[in-house]
């Protein structure tokens, strides 16, 4: 493979990005069909596996991906890969924004809402001091903090493409990423079989899932196999958490601005992408305006596709010996923000959301 150090993007189901290491210039007027029908295939192998045995779908287009990551070689499935890691993935990011509203978020009120803070907090301290305690980067324990306390490989991808690989490599990227979608499906499958156990009400196991459950779609399918009710509580919750990932990449990017030489911040290094700015802006537009159900379930569909066909893409160019070469420090940041975000959802549950 033709080994120049251009960057390119790619990304996750529900929403995030990382930089890859090496892309092969696409030549001119090269057709992105071959890449589009490799990565398109080996999705839909991932959608109908997951329909068929209940496996999280990114985790299953991601390993089938990784297993297919020789086709990379070939330059002719370069630009597709390349333009369903890049195009497709901030597309499906910005029509997420038709998921949240404003409306959603207060209705929580402020004692469960400052609760939800507390959880999402925890979690990024947690992983912030594993990372250090194993001596991984500071951007290591805030792209699996920030994953955890937010929605997952989604988020992920978006501090991915805040941090850049500069700050942490492909490896520890992909390695985080697998890690996250397993400990989500953990999460979905154990979580509300302990709120039974405990006796929780509807209101505290939607509490308990919804805030501590990384993915979004398995976070609701959590609070829903409790009950309905819990069910509905269980997705305001989270998507409460998924309405704070601009704010959050906002302030992951001045915070690492302002660390750059100098101590001061570049509004160039800062601004946030534009695939950013347009989840905000749909976001809006859902907050003030009746968007059809209709539509609203169209966007959601098409998003998920569209993030199910990044992810896939993102793991075809993935190097497997190096992720190899990252060892169990990368996953141990994960474990530490998955376990502080139970405990504090679970603690809250208890005291705020009865």
């Amino acid at each position: 493979m033709n080994q120049k150090g251009h960057e390119f993007f790619a990304g996750d189901l529900f929403g995030e990005i990382y930089q890859a290491e090496e892309q092969v210039p696409a030549a001119p007027g090269a057709s992105i069909l071959p890449g589009l029908l490799v990565c398109g295939t080996a999705s839909l192998a991932a959608a109908f596996l997951a329909q068929q045995y209940g496996f999280p779908i990114i985790l299953l287009g991601l390993l089938i991906g990784l297993a297919l990551s020789f086709v990379s070689d070939a330059e002719s499935t370069t630009p597709g890969l390349d333009f369903a890691s890049r195009h497709l993935l901030r597309a499906g990011i910005v029509l997420l924004g038709l998921q949240v509203t404003a409306a959603q978020v207060s209705s929580l009120g402020w004692a469960v809402f400052a609760s939800l803070l507390g959880v999402m907090a925890a979690a990024f301290a947690a992983a912030l001091l594993a990372a250090r305690i194993v001596g991984e980067s500071r951007a290591a324990g805030i792209l699996a903090g920030g994953a955890t306390a937010i929605c997952g490989a989604s988020a992920a991808l978006v501090l991915y493409g805040v941090i850049g690989r500069d700050r942490l490599d492909q490896a520890r990227f992909s390695v985080t990423l697998v890690g996250i979608s397993v400990a989500s499906a953990i999460a979905m499958s154990l979580y509300p079989a302990l709120a039974k156990l405990v006796g929780f009400s509807d209101t505290q196991a939607g509490f308990l899932i919804g805030a501590s459950v990384h993915d979004a779609a398995q976070a609701i399918g959590g609070g829903y196999s409790y009950s309905d009710e819990a069910g509905a509580n269980a997705t305001v919750v989270k998507l409460a958490r998924v309405a704070m990932l601009a704010p959050i990449a906002a302030g992951v990017a001045l915070w690492l601005g302002s660390s750059e030489k100098g101590g001061k911040a570049s509004w160039r290094k800062i601004a946030l992408p534009g695939f950013i700015l347009g989840f905000m802006a749909l976001l809006v537009v859902n907050s003030v305006i009746a968007v059809p159900e209709p539509l609203r379930d169209g966007a959601l569909t098409l998003s998920k596709a569209m993030l199910l066909v990044a992810v896939t893409a993102t793991a075809m160019r993935s190097r497997l010996s190096a992720l190899l070469e990252t060892g169990w420090r990368t996953l141990f940041p994960v474990i530490a923000a998955s376990l502080a975000s139970f405990l504090a959802a679970y603690a809250a549950a208890l005291w705020v959301a009865q």
